[in-house]
Protein backbone atom coordinates (compact mmCIF):
# COMPACT_ATOMS: atom_id res chain seq x y z
CA UNK A 1 0.00 0.00 0.00
CA UNK A 2 1.31 3.53 -0.81
CA UNK A 3 1.91 6.16 2.00
CA UNK A 4 0.30 9.33 1.27
CA UNK A 5 2.25 12.56 2.19
CA UNK A 6 0.03 14.41 4.01
CA UNK A 7 0.37 18.70 2.63
CA UNK A 8 0.10 21.65 5.40
CA UNK A 9 -3.86 21.95 4.02
CA UNK A 10 -4.12 18.33 4.98
CA UNK A 11 -2.35 19.14 8.42
CA UNK A 12 -4.62 21.92 9.38
CA UNK A 13 -7.50 20.10 8.31
CA UNK A 14 -6.94 17.08 10.18
CA UNK A 15 -6.09 19.14 13.57
CA UNK A 16 -9.20 20.94 13.60
CA UNK A 17 -11.37 17.68 13.08
CA UNK A 18 -9.33 16.80 15.93
CA UNK A 19 -10.13 19.61 17.96
CA UNK A 20 -13.50 19.35 16.84
CA UNK A 21 -13.97 15.72 17.71
CA UNK A 22 -12.01 16.12 21.73
CA UNK A 23 -14.50 19.34 22.22
CA UNK A 24 -17.42 17.23 21.21
CA UNK A 25 -16.20 14.24 23.40
CA UNK A 26 -15.58 16.21 26.45
CA UNK A 27 -18.89 18.19 26.11
CA UNK A 28 -20.55 14.44 26.35
CA UNK A 29 -18.29 13.43 29.13
CA UNK A 30 -19.38 16.61 30.85
CA UNK A 31 -22.98 16.52 30.29
CA UNK A 32 -23.96 13.10 30.06
CA UNK A 33 -21.24 11.52 32.36
CA UNK A 34 -21.36 14.67 35.41
CA UNK A 35 -17.05 14.71 34.71
CA UNK A 36 -16.05 18.27 35.12
CA UNK A 37 -14.89 20.07 31.96
CA UNK A 38 -11.33 19.84 32.61
CA UNK A 39 -11.22 16.33 33.44
CA UNK A 40 -13.19 16.05 30.35
CA UNK A 41 -11.31 17.62 28.27
CA UNK A 42 -8.02 15.58 29.84
CA UNK A 43 -10.15 12.76 29.43
CA UNK A 44 -10.56 13.93 25.25
CA UNK A 45 -7.09 14.48 24.82
CA UNK A 46 -5.97 11.16 25.64
CA UNK A 47 -8.29 9.25 24.12
CA UNK A 48 -7.90 11.46 20.53
CA UNK A 49 -4.45 11.60 20.49
CA UNK A 50 -2.57 13.31 18.11
CA UNK A 51 -1.46 10.59 15.97
CA UNK A 52 1.51 12.50 13.26
CA UNK A 53 1.24 11.77 9.55
CA UNK A 54 4.29 9.44 9.39
CA UNK A 55 1.21 7.20 11.22
CA UNK A 56 0.24 6.27 7.57
CA UNK A 57 -2.93 5.28 6.05
CA UNK A 58 -4.56 4.27 9.36
CA UNK A 59 -4.28 7.94 10.86
CA UNK A 60 -7.24 9.25 12.15
CA UNK A 61 -8.73 5.86 12.16
CA UNK A 62 -10.83 7.05 15.58
CA UNK A 63 -12.90 9.03 12.99
CA UNK A 64 -14.84 5.65 11.53
CA UNK A 65 -17.53 6.90 14.65
CA UNK A 66 -17.90 9.93 16.12
CA UNK A 67 -17.44 11.39 19.18
CA UNK A 68 -21.17 10.72 20.68
CA UNK A 69 -20.66 6.68 19.99
CA UNK A 70 -16.97 7.36 22.04
CA UNK A 71 -18.45 8.99 24.36
CA UNK A 72 -21.97 7.30 25.49
CA UNK A 73 -19.07 3.74 25.36
CA UNK A 74 -16.94 5.29 27.95
CA UNK A 75 -20.15 6.73 29.92
CA UNK A 76 -22.80 3.84 29.83
CA UNK A 77 -20.47 0.69 28.42
CA UNK A 78 -20.49 -1.35 25.45
CA UNK A 79 -24.46 -1.79 23.66
CA UNK A 80 -25.48 1.27 25.57
CA UNK A 81 -27.63 1.88 22.72
CA UNK A 82 -29.76 -1.50 24.32
CA UNK A 83 -30.13 0.10 27.53
CA UNK A 84 -30.67 4.05 26.44
CA UNK A 85 -31.89 3.60 22.95
CA UNK A 86 -32.83 7.14 23.48
CA UNK A 87 -28.83 7.57 23.47
CA UNK A 88 -28.44 5.82 19.84
CA UNK A 89 -28.21 8.60 17.94
CA UNK A 90 -26.50 12.42 18.94
CA UNK A 91 -29.26 14.40 20.56
CA UNK A 92 -30.03 17.50 19.28
CA UNK A 93 -28.32 19.31 22.20
CA UNK A 94 -25.15 17.78 21.03
CA UNK A 95 -25.90 19.06 17.01
CA UNK A 96 -26.43 22.29 18.30
CA UNK A 97 -23.03 22.44 20.40
CA UNK A 98 -20.91 21.07 16.98
CA UNK A 99 -22.77 23.68 15.21
CA UNK A 100 -21.70 26.51 18.26
CA UNK A 101 -17.91 25.42 17.86
CA UNK A 102 -18.22 25.25 14.24
CA UNK A 103 -19.20 28.69 14.14
CA UNK A 104 -16.72 29.70 17.24
CA UNK A 105 -13.99 28.72 15.14
CA UNK A 106 -14.77 30.83 12.04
Amino acid sequence: MRREQTSPRDEKEYVEYLDHERHLFAWCLSIYGGISQADARARAEEFYRYESAATGPLRGLVFHDEAWHWAMLKIFGEQYWQARPELESPSVDYRAESQRYEQSMQ
